[in-house]
């Protein structure tokens, strides 16, 4: 069931890290941080279209089938961070993925997910 709880432990498929989940969230792109331009040879002039075009963050399409959480990362050293992690091994259902992903209006609260 997602999401999953404040202060659940996750390993990495390696086992080299233990992440302690924070919270859920998306993962998102910042446009500004694109090459800009871009590929101006290779594209003949014609830029890409997500070349700061609409709203600055969006969602990152590759792991909009999976969750992802805010995570505090450890390893066997001891060293921490914090970071954005998609779980890419656990796909989201349709429902999952409307609740994660939906854009609820104002005044709304967002559905249950049993």
């Amino acid at each position: 069931m997602h999401p999953f709880q404040e202060g659940k432990f996750l390993r990495s498929p390696g086992g080299s890290f233990t992440y302690e989940v924070i919270g859920p969230c998306c993962q998102l792109y910042d446009r500004e941080d694109l090459p800009w331009p871009c590929c101006n040879l290779q594209w003949r002039g014609k830029q890409p279209s997500w070349n700061r075009i609409g709203k600055r963050f969006v969602a990152d399409m590759a792991s909009s089938r999976c969750p992802s959480y805010s995570v505090r990362g450890r390893d066997l050293f001891g060293n921490e961070w914090t970071q954005i992690l998609t779980v890419y091994y656990d796909r989201l259902t349709k429902d999952e993925k409307d609740w994660w992903y939906s854009k609820v209006p104002i005044g709304k609260s967002y559905p249950e997910v049993p």
